[in-house]
């Protein structure tokens, strides 16, 4: 019997409009508070506001690269700033999380101004441990590319990634 199960990388074109198709061969915990982030779940910005509680497994003795950015900046349907950095963290061991890595972008919550933006994170295994000088932050935000910045710091493919959907909240809601 032929098994039908999609990726939900792919069925998010995550894989497409940020990274190649990939293997995960490690895992990764993202939360929100007390949500768990699973593929293509919905996390509202007003709960995103501070950076996740993010745990990777892995070794100590390797250290791991997190990219997070939206694909869809400024609007799904024209991304021309197609990727938006939200966050870059380097030198990152396994068995961690981000605080025990140098980060290079703070983090930036999600900031959807309209439709329904993908916000992914994605992490890669480095060769060796990557010098802050070496992986210098942006011009600017916009217009990253999470495959350009794998390249040119041979990052090669990426180890794990996840992906959560997020829309602006009605502006009345607060008081």
């Amino acid at each position: 019997m032929a098994c039908s199960y999609v990726d939900p990388l792919v069925v998010g074109r995550v894989i497409g409009d940020v990274v190649d198709l990939f293997v995960p061969t490690i895992s990764i915990s993202v939360k929100y508070g007390v949500k768990h982030v699973n593929n293509g779940c919905d996390i509202k910005p007003s709960i995103a506001g501070a950076p996740p509680t993010l745990q990777i497994a892995g070794r100590t003795t390797d250290l791991y690269t997190l990219v997070m950015t939206d694909p869809d900046a400024p609007s799904p349907s024209d991304p021309t700033m197609r990727e938006w950095l939200h966050w870059l963290v380097i030198n990152m061991p396994g068995g961690t999380d981000p605080s025990q890595g140098e980060e290079v972008v703070p983090y930036m919550g999600p900031k959807p101004p309209v439709g329904i933006h993908r916000y992914v994170l994605v992490l890669f295994q480095q060769r060796s441990r990557l010098a802050p000088t070496g992986a210098p932050p942006p011009e600017s935000r916009a217009n990253f590319s999470t495959r350009g910045f794998a390249a040119e710091h041979e990052l090669g493919l990426p180890v794990a990634a996840v992906y959560f959907n997020s829309q602006k909240e009605p502006g009345n809601r607060r008081r």
